[in-house]
């Protein structure tokens, strides 16, 4: 039957009041205690293993309890459901009985809140019909010339400067300049250091263990960071729609609604700081994860190479978007790299009603997370799931997988919007790299990855840059 906040939350849903008004109420430790799993540390809970080495703490639960188990992250008992049957229970969400706002409010509502990731059924269908627009083949053509231009000169800078290089960080200059260029539609010079230092800030307040803005904490910084960032875009709105740029913002600030009224200022700024830090951060990982699996397999890197000389372009020849689908190994390679570091390695949800899963009866209210990072290294869906092998994601392998197995741009409703311009990206990236440049790592070397709250390694990846004649 579902308890009184439970239907109350339906109805409004039904409704369609939005869900921050929506009251779904945890449910008491003593309702999961039925559940296997950990409580952890008091207070903290697993929260410190989760994030120091997320998939070896999953696989060793999951080796002990199965595919469902009772976590305790950031204080709040919650569940979480693993594998590819609970990726398609929660993405596809046939039944609505996840919120995908209740589930990501308690990391992102004070910094990224409103996101298009945070909203829910008929909100979230009104929304991304009107962010689509800046995503469709014309903008990103737009979009992919620009990305051209800015990651050319990036990579001519490398090869005037070949030898040692630390990856991450000129990964992270690179992508928060392109997505400068190509969502904002010019360099935003001086501005340029904070935009980055907000974003940092705003990303590590997403998971600190202290969730107040208290004085010299990371919610605090990540707080302020989120204050200096609206500011910027707010002031930015009314110029945008007086202008008719190509951009990403611009075509955002000149969305409209099933109405055709244009979206609040409020709402163009929340969405764009979003998309913001989903086209820097996530695509910051996502290359530098595959730069680091080309480097750790130089037979690839001569596929891709052979690949992109096919295409018959000048060095100073820019990548036409007509002739994206020719770079196909290249694709594959990339989706590889998501499967072994997907950018999001976790997906929270709360549920809005009781449901029974793997043979679990699970309350309303509870804090429900999947795992894509597990799923994509399961041996029972990849063989020896740890080696980089893009030749799993030819047609007949893709063909025959569940689509529950693979997510790293999500699924259903909530599929990634960004996910078209993102593998964009990273052919044009490859393109012009491997054209000009052989990168390689030092013999024995290994970088260690922190996963939270997108992944990077550690000690920013040390590379060796050799040109390419």
């Amino acid at each position: 039957m579902g308890t009184r906040s439970e239907k109350r939350a339906v109805a409004m849903i039904s409704a369609g009041v939005p869900l921050n008004r929506a009251k779904v109420v945890p449910p008491p430790r003593r309702a999961l205690v039925h559940i296997p799993g950990s409580n952890g540390l008091p207070l903290i809970g697993s929260t410190l293993q989760v994030l120091a080495d997320p998939k070896g703490y999953y696989e060793a639960l999951a080796a002990r309890h199965g595919l469902v188990m009772r976590v305790n992250i950031l204080g709040e008992t919650g569940v979480q459901l693993l594998g590819p049957e609970a990726n398609e229970l929660v993405l596809f969400d046939q039944q609505r009985l996840f919120s995908a706002q209740l589930g990501w409010g308690r990391f992102l509502d004070r910094v990224f809140p409103r996101g298009l990731l945070t909203l829910d059924f008929e909100e979230h269908r009104l929304q991304r019909r009107a962010l689509a627009v800046a995503f469709k083949a014309g903008p990103l053509r737009a979009y992919l010339a620009t990305l051209d231009t800015g990651i050319a000169a990036a990579v001519a800078r490398w090869r005037a400067t070949p030898g040692p290089m630390t990856l991450y960080p000129e990964m992270k200059r690179l992508t928060l300049d392109l997505a400068a260029r190509s969502f904002l539609g010019a360099d935003i010079g001086p501005d340029m250091e904070d935009v980055r230092s907000a974003f940092a800030d705003m990303i590590a307040a997403t998971v600190a263990p202290i969730r107040r803005a208290l004085p010299g904490t990371q919610m605090r910084r990540g707080v302020q960071g989120r204050a200096r960032i609206v500011a910027y875009l707010a002031r930015q709105v009314p110029v945008r729609r007086m202008s008719d740029g190509n951009d990403l913002f611009t075509q955002l600030c000149h969305a409209t609604t099933e109405d055709g009224v244009p979206l609040p200022t409020e709402a163009a700024v929340d969405h764009m700081s979003f998309l913001m830090m989903a086209a820097h951060d996530t695509l910051t990982s996502s290359l530098t994860a595959f730069v680091w699996l080309l480097a750790t397999n130089p037979r690839w890197q001569v596929r891709l190479r052979d690949e992109i000389a096919g295409l018959g372009l000048q060095a100073d020849e820019p990548l036409p978007f007509d002739r994206l689908d020719e770079l196909r190994l290249t694709g594959m390679a990339f989706e590889e790299a998501l499967r072994i570091i997907p950018p999001v390695p976790a997906v929270p949800r709360r549920a809005l009603r009781d449901f029974e899963f793997g043979g679990y009866h699970i309350p309303a209210g509870t804090s429900i997370g999947i795992n894509p990072l597990f799923t994509h290294h399961m041996p029972g869906l990849w063989l020896d799931p740890d080696r980089f092998d893009p030749d799993r994601f030819d047609e007949t392998a893709r063909a025959g997988r569940r689509r529950g197995a693979y997510v790293p741009f999500g699924g259903g409703a909530h599929m990634c919007l960004g996910l078209n311009f993102a593998m964009m990206q990273a052919k044009c990236f490859a393109r012009h790299l491997l054209q000009n440049l052989s990168v390689g790592v030092a013999p024995g070397y290994v970088t260690a990855w922190r996963m939270w709250p997108i992944p990077q390694p550690k000690d920013g990846m040390q590379v060796h840059l050799v040109r390419v004649d």
